[in-house]
């Protein structure tokens, strides 16, 4: 007769699987000890050479966020213009973009630092910088599953990859870190959208021969 009781794996997988972007959340503040151990759990990710080049500037009082929103806002909205979409929809999306930033109790930009990565005189260089890149993004992963294991809503933003000069200059990042993304932390004010997965048959693949 069982307990009813979850297994740790049952319970990783539903974790994993109920997750979602949640983009809209309640004023309330994030606890600090909360949000200690949802960074602890970023910083126990898998890492290359396990030199950790993540690095996190954490935003919560509402003047940096707000910064931080409208200098993106401003090279958002001189970017579509050159690109010639209509103003109206630029406005939105700006608009749309400051909400979803200085909404959140917490907004996180993650950036890495080359500082500790290994060094070549040649193109293998390039390949040391996409391992912190990789890096990074698994130190947001667990960011993300450990908010949702605490009943935080998360949602990951790409848009500093567009204009990482205007994130360092308006946050004046240390010298060396490369923002990568936003995480912007809170309790949910909603469950979000629902998800959907492609089948793992599309997605894999397992040779058929054996090698020659």
């Amino acid at each position: 007769m069982t307990s009813g009781r979850q297994s740790p794996a049952e319970l990783f997988y539903r974790l994993v699987a109920d997750r979602r972007s949640i983009r809209r959340y309640e004023a309330s503040a994030v606890p600090a000890e909360t949000l200690d151990r949802v960074l602890a759990a970023a910083r126990w990710a898998p890492s290359a050479h396990n030199r950790q080049p993540w690095r996190f500037a954490i935003l919560t009082p509402f003047h940096w966020k707000d910064r931080l929103a409208r200098a993106m806002g401003d090279r958002l909205r001189r970017d579509r213009l050159a690109d010639g979409d209509p103003p109206a929809a630029i406005d939105q999306d700006v608009a749309r973009s400051h909400a979803r930033i200085t909404g959140a109790p917490v907004a996180i930009v993650v950036a890495l630092d080359m500082a500790d990565m290994d060094r070549y005189p040649d193109d293998r260089r390039r390949a040391e910088h996409i391992m912190a890149v990789q890096s990074a993004a698994m130190a947001v992963q667990n960011l993300l599953l450990a908010a949702h294991a605490e009943g935080l809503g998360a949602c990951w933003m790409c848009a500093p990859l567009f204009c990482p000069d205007v994130v360092t200059e308006a946050l004046a990042l240390p010298k060396g870190w490369e923002p990568q993304a936003i995480v912007t932390l809170g309790l949910p004010a909603g469950s979000g959208k629902p998800a959907t997965r492609r089948p793992i048959e599309e997605l894999s693949w397992t040779p058929s021969d054996a090698p020659a």
